[in-house]
């Protein structure tokens, strides 16, 4: 009954948590993301104190079960394995190995270390969620949006216009590379062996495992009725039941109850403390205790051990150096980024300060707090947010970064500090959002098409919510923008339409620290909607 709870809260969990990051439509409730706000790293980093005593006090009474019904990481590890199960129809797949601590506490360590000196890519990459998070934006996305496409296309043949097609669009190749080298390794590391990356490597996993060994209810093992057929540790997944000693390791196991249901003998117990037929007296011969037998025991029947169990290479070792391996492979490509050629013999604008999302502060703050899940770029409506390369060093990689290439930041939308789990983007109502200032405008005159061409324009007047660029008279009735970055929030609207190329003439240059812009008087006239023509 334990187990089939656990499969359905955690299959409950798994679902809603990949939809919210595959909802581009917007079908699911905005109260949504408070499912992404009970994970333990971002709560440790936005320090919900509420959050986190709660996950403590879970795993204090009942081990990790966060691990195997909160995080999606661990319930996707379970799912590979479940697959690999039904597929290698092998009766005894796992057995029991010695807990690799010293690599387990060796990775917290380099995690914490370079987290203090900003070296936050370390942290991101090891998140349990965050790496989820990168895997459902970068590689489950465009699939589910070629399926909706694929939807699309049958229906409309039958006058039904349920679905819509939206572009199928790979957001950032680096993190592409990346999600898809940790779908790779973490499901390589489930299919062989279970639970292995939860133990050897998840930052998340060692701090709960060291908390799980003062749980209250444990896995318990009733020596007087376990007869030592080994069923429940070719079961277990972590790894961590010895069925020679009739004992578990509490810091591995992740409560996921299967070896409760595999028990023929009815041996294990969830409880809160051992039975007393599991107590039985014990002499000691040289200091080791022993069982003594009793008439109502079984006889053990000693089968075999799974071939070649007990001495199974470590792989795990090989897998999370070959992680960092591949990660650092990708850095040389981050830094040697395109830029823009320069086709006209005029030096295109660079920024010389990245622009946060709306909420975020600074640089540094985001630095701090974020670990790169990508849930507020799968959500942005406007697609102005794309995962950093070197726009923040080398720390900052793969955390949110505002461009306007594909539209600009709506004036009156939140959502992204709406949906931040981790403090990294401040919640801020619309009224805070108007006045938030991400960076300024730019002019660059030599660039505008009413100064080069002597051509009418005015595209980023009309698409500057806060009258930041107006148009003034020029010269033979044409009209040139003037600027006021005192009123500029940084939303690009101005810089998105311009027509100028291949540099455009006008750009939002990033605040270090976000400041509050001036007020300013917002003239009569609608809100600004995109058409295909930017306009």
């Amino acid at each position: 009954m334990l187990r089939k709870l656990r499969v359905v809260a955690a299959a409950a969990t798994f679902t809603l948590i990949t939809l919210y990051f595959l909802d581009f439509a917007g079908w699911l409730p905005e109260s949504f993301h408070g499912l992404v706000s009970i994970q333990f790293l971002p709560a440790v980093l936005s320090l919900s104190l509420v959050t986190l005593a709660g996950l403590i006090l879970a795993t204090l009474l009942f081990g990790r079960i966060y691990c195997s019904v909160v995080c999606p990481t661990g319930i996707f590890q379970d799912i590979v394995n479940r697959i690999a199960g039904r597929l290698q129809k092998k009766r005894k797949r796992f057995a029991f190995a010695p807990a690799k601590t010293i690599l387990r506490w060796s990775v917290l360590g380099v995690v914490v270390v370079t987290y203090l000196f900003g070296l936050t890519v370390v942290l991101s990459l090891l998140d349990p969620y965050g790496a989820y998070g990168r895997l459902v934006s970068n590689v489950f996305s465009p699939v589910y949006m070629a399926g909706n496409n694929l939807l699309e296309a049958i229906f409309t043949k039958f006058d039904n216009y349920t679905f819509y097609r939206t572009e199928v669009a790979v957001v950032s190749p680096l993190a592409f590379i990346v999600a898809l080298a940790t779908f790779g390794i973490i499901g390589f590391l489930a299919w062989k062996h279970g639970r292995s990356y939860c133990n050897t490597i998840c930052p998340v996993g060692t701090l709960l495992g060291f908390l799980s060994k003062y749980a209250l209810f444990k896995i318990r093992i009733d020596k007087n009725n376990c007869n030592g057929c080994g069923v429940c540790a070719s079961k277990c997944k972590a790894s961590c039941i010895d069925r020679k000693t009739h004992t578990v390791d509490y810091s591995r196991c992740v409560a996921c109850f299967d070896c409760l249901d595999n028990c023929r003998q009815q041996a294990i117990q969830f409880s809160s403390t051992a039975s007393k037929a599991a107590v039985p007296l014990a002499v000691k011969k040289g200091g080791i205790p022993q069982t003594v037998p009793t008439s109502s025991q079984p006889a053990p029947c000693s089968p075999p051990e799974t071939a070649g169990a007990s001495e199974s290479p470590d792989r795990s070792r090989r897998q999370f150096l070959g992680t960092l391996l591949a990660t650092a492979a990708l850095l040389p490509e981050a830094f040697a980024r395109k830029q823009e050629e320069l086709l006209s013999g005029r030096k295109g604008y660079k920024r010389q300060h990245p622009l946060c999302p709306p909420g975020a502060v600074s640089p540094e703050h985001l630095l701090k707090h974020c670990t790169a899940c990508h849930l507020c770029i799968a959500k942005c409506p406007s697609h102005v947010l794309k995962p950093a390369v070197t726009e923040y060093g080398l720390g900052g990689v793969m955390q949110p970064v505002m461009y306007f290439d594909r539209g600009f930041c709506n004036f009156d939308c939140t959502v992204c500090s709406d949906v931040c789990p981790n403090g990294a983007i401040h919640p801020l109502t619309v009224e805070q959002k108007h006045l938030t200032q991400v960076g300024r405008v730019v002019f660059i005159k030599e660039d505008c098409i009413v100064y080069a061409d002597e051509t009418s324009c005015g595209a980023c007047s009309e698409h500057c919510p806060t009258q930041a660029v107006t148009m003034i008279p020029y010269k033979e009735g044409l009209t040139i923008p003037s600027i006021d970055p005192d009123i500029c929030v940084g939303c690009g609207g101005c810089e998105y339409v311009c027509p100028a190329r291949p540099f455009r003439a006008i750009h939002v240059e990033g605040n270090p620290v976000q400041s509050q812009a001036k007020p300013f008087e917002r003239s009569g006239g609608s809100d600004v909607k995109i058409d295909d023509f930017g306009f």
